[in-house]
């Protein structure tokens, strides 16, 4: 949000303060400016203030208020002027192309001079007509044959906005020879406000704050009406239909308003806060909002008394009907919902409440009466409604975090009377007020030991109740208890012990979060537990990552065709049930998953060509419907390998391509690591290849399935090479973690004997089954057991294949002799002979 330190001093008296020490005081009280933007007043001498500074400084001797007496042709050229100017010392001839001076070229001296911002020769300026912003320095030359050595001012040339299509043409008010900075300096602040600071989008919220912060006098708006003619009263009515959706609603009437340009003090605050100055009316509304924080809405009563057919008009609240639509100011055509809140007459939909107005009720230049709108909303029904129609608006932004109801009767009158004052309209008497739900100002009780306990400070409870009233609380001492008010301005204090803590953080930032020292925590910890879950499903990612894996994080967001591509191309997809999200961000992202695999393949689909190699897992929930309000989230483990097995060296012969048995092996180790044992069957699944997929099992629970993913899958995805892929349920796999630590054993003093055999079997026998009767009949002195070769060759015989492994004999007391290798080995070659059929190959 933007404010001006001018605006501000119509609240609070700043003399003294600098605008770096008032943006100090701001961001330590919680109100945080990420920039100032200097627009005439003296730039900040010091350079280590902390906050991001730009803009620039008027020189009170070269930039200063002058008048224009007549506005002359050019001899040499038609779209130039030359202005008879005064700047409060002598007259001068300037040139200027400006075009809202043409109306008044040739026309010899004005029955009204034109008060304007004049730059003389030497002034430091901004290029009107550079892209950005370029400093420059007026310096004297010829232009068309006439000299030029000084010039009115636009806009951007003094820094206050983009415009420079026009010179400014002052206030009346505004005196020849005064420095341009003293009648109209400024500054602007971006202060970031919390969502809990809704009271402080204003500009008089801001200056409360200061008030408190520096124990000046806040000046009170004016909210004063004069009126005369007859009463609105009899002449509208308002009916609501869901208070707990609008809680108060009310209307002010102002005849014979004459629709024209703003003054220029409002249109230069406006464009300095970042809004479009636009006509008195509409401007009057947005002067408002930013003043005091009351958004408000204009109609054309005559439109509204037209539409009522000679009766009263009845403005209603309601949510929208099904199908119905409204065009709102922007021109867009938009479709309803039923969560959406309407402002209607007894035609139809005036407004979408709080975020914008509709078209067919708007002012127009020939306006002349205007119904004056001035309510409150629930903040949940506006930030829903702005989001789902992407309305993002002033009035949004500041009805989404809570409006009080108590400041639309102060926002209509204060709205009221600027109207009347820039538009001479008069204001009708009385103020149609419907007030169904008035909210509850919280009370809570206070102690010194609340304050002591929470801040860790000493402070007495006059000391805290005058710290409190400065923000318009109302307290009371009773005992040694303070009963503590919140104003009816304030829609963030709780009761109870949230209440207590609300009003702590006020102490706190009126205090002065600087001014508390550092204290130790007088409570005892609590005792430390851990989150055995989370901390095995930590010991997957650092398995996974000390075995060259990337972790990635996807979105839970996605659509029911994007996981489809995990089933072959052209199969039909199962009728699956998801979870869907009541308002989407995009359709693409509609629903939340169900598979993880599903996300991963997406992200090393985007990456796939990026890199020779890639290598990915995630450990994440899916969400599956349960029939309840939430979903179950089981943990999933997905991982994606593709490309080359390992990146080309000089020293090295060409990598080949990642395939089963790489992904394979990566699931082996990430069990060894993990201390989970585990075997491998063949499985068959619809995502990957027949013959190249596998299940993960322990004992007979099934943990997972891996393999390369099928062709027909493939074809779904852009990948240039075979992808291998696994989703294991975290869910099954963490329980099996050792809970406290793993056995281990220590390094044996005596050697091994390394001995190698190769046995032929039938091809049917998978080497799983191999290894077990190796590993079971070798037992304790049998250390290790790896295949290192497989041949199949008519030497052996049609459908059988030679396995060889490399076997590791020792015993932790002793060294073997080859008598003790023998007899294992042959052990070993009896039990395979027995049950597969094997025999030994020579």
């Amino acid at each position: 949000m933007k404010i001006t330190i001018g605006w501000l001093a119509d609240f609070i008296d700043l003399s003294g303060i600098s605008v770096v020490e008032i943006a100090q005081k701001l961001t330590m009280a919680g109100m945080q400016v990420e920039d100032i933007l200097f627009a005439g007043l003296p730039l900040p001498t010091i350079e280590d203030h902390g906050f991001k500074v730009s803009g620039i400084e008027w020189d009170p001797q070269k930039i200063v208020v002058a008048e224009i007496t007549a506005v002359n042709p050019h001899p040499n050229a038609d779209r130039l002027t030359l202005c008879d100017l005064y700047d409060g010392v002598e007259n001068h001839v300037v040139l200027t192309g400006a075009p809202n001076l043409f109306e008044y070229k040739g026309k010899g001296p004005l029955a009204k001079s034109l008060k304007v911002a004049y730059a003389k020769e030497g002034a430091r300026i901004y290029d009107g007509h550079a892209d950005g912003l370029v400093l420059t320095t007026l310096k004297r030359s010829k232009i068309r044959g006439v000299d030029s050595y000084s010039m009115v001012c636009s806009e951007k040339e003094l820094g206050i906005s983009e415009e420079h299509d026009g010179v400014i043409i002052l206030d009346e008010d505004a005196v020849p020879g005064t420095p341009l900075v003293d009648y109209m300096g400024d500054a602007v602040l971006e202060v970031n406000i919390n969502p809990n600071m809704a009271r402080n989008t204003s500009i008089l919220g801001v200056a409360r704050e200061l008030s408190a912060l520096t124990g000046r006098t806040l000046r009170k708006p004016d909210y004063a009406l004069e009126t005369s003619g007859e009463s609105i009263e009899s002449k509208v009515k308002i009916e609501i239909a869901e208070p707990v959706l609008n809680p108060r609603f009310t209307i002010g009437l102002i005849r014979g308003v004459k629709m024209g340009p703003s003054p220029y003090w409002v249109q230069r605050r406006l464009r300095l806060c970042g809004v479009r100055a636009i006509s008195n009316v509409v401007d009057a509304t947005n002067y408002t909002m930013i003043e005091i924080g009351e958004p408000l809405h204009a109609f054309d009563y005559s439109i509204l008394a037209q539409r009522a057919r000679k009766g009263p008009v009845v403005i209603s609240t309601r949510t929208a009907k099904p199908g119905e639509k409204l065009t709102t100011l922007d021109g867009v055509e938009r479709k309803l919902t039923p969560n959406n809140l309407l402002v209607c007459d007894t035609q139809g939909a005036l407004s979408l409440a709080g975020v914008m107005g509709g078209a067919e009720s708007e002012i127009s230049d020939a306006t002349t009466d205007i119904l004056l709108e001035a309510a409150a909303w629930n903040f949940i029904n506006i930030r829903k409604t702005a989001t789902q129609h992407a309305l993002p608006s002033e009035a949004s932004y500041r009805f989404s975090r809570g409006v009080h109801p108590g400041l639309a009767i102060d926002g209509l009158r204060r709205c009221l009377r600027w109207m009347a004052a820039w538009s001479g309209g008069t204001i009708a008497p009385g103020i149609v007020d419907n007030y169904p739900l008035p909210p509850k100002d919280s009370l809570v009780l206070i102690t010194e030991q609340d304050v002591r306990r929470a801040l860790g400070i000493e402070i007495p409870l006059p000391e805290i109740q005058t710290l409190l009233e400065r923000l318009e609380f109302t307290g009371a001492i009773d005992g040694d208890t303070l009963r503590v008010q919140a104003p009816p301005i304030r829609m963030d204090i709780g009761e109870g012990l949230v209440g207590v803590a609300d009003v702590m953080e006020e102490v706190a930032r009126l205090y002065g979060f600087d001014r508390i020292p550092e204290s130790r925590l007088a409570d005892p910890l609590p005792p430390q537990r851990g989150n055995p879950s989370l901390e095995r499903e930590e010991q997957v990612r650092d398995a996974l990552a000390s075995l060259g894996m990337q972790e990635i994080i996807t979105h839970r967001m996605t659509s029911p065709e994007n996981e489809a591509r995990l089933l072959p191309k052209g199969s039909e997809a199962p009728a699956l049930e998801y979870v869907k999200l009541a308002n989407p961000v995009a359709p693409e992202k509609r629903v939340l998953r169900r598979s993880l695999l599903s996300s991963v393949l997406n992200v090393v689909e985007r990456n796939a060509r990026l890199a020779d190699s890639l290598s990915m897992f995630e450990v994440g929930g899916v969400f599956l419907p349960s029939g309840e309000p939430l979903p179950l989230e089981p943990r999933k483990l997905a991982i994606a390998m593709t490309g080359k097995r390992y990146a080309p060296a000089w020293d090295s012969h060409p990598a080949g391509q990642v395939d089963f048995f790489d992904l394979k092996g990566l699931m082996e180790a990430l069990m060894d690591a993990l201390h989970v044992a585990v075997t491998f069957a063949p499985a068959q699944h619809p995502s990957f290849h027949p013959g190249k997929c596998a299940q993960v099992l322990a004992g007979e629970q099934v943990l997972g399935v891996f393999g390369e993913l099928h062709p027909r899958v493939q074809e779904n995805y852009d990948f240039a090479a075979p992808v291998v892929a696994a989703e294991i349920d975290l869910e099954a796999v963490l329980p099996l973690l050792p809970a406290v630590g793993h056995p281990v054993q220590g390094v044996i003093d005596f050697p091994s004997v390394l001995e190698d055999i190769a046995v032929v079997v039938d091809e049917a026998i998978p080497a799983a089954r191999i290894e077990a009767l190796i590993r079971q009949t070798g037992g304790k002195l049998l250390a290790g057991v790896r295949l290192f070769d497989i041949f199949r060759g008519p030497q052996i015989g049609e459908g059988k294949k030679s396995m060889a492994y490399g076997l590791t004999y020792q015993a932790p007391d002793r060294t073997l002799t080859d008598k003790d290798a023998a007899q294992i080995r042959g052990k070993i070659i009896r039990r395979l002979e027995q049950e597969l059929g094997a025999k030994l190959r020579s």
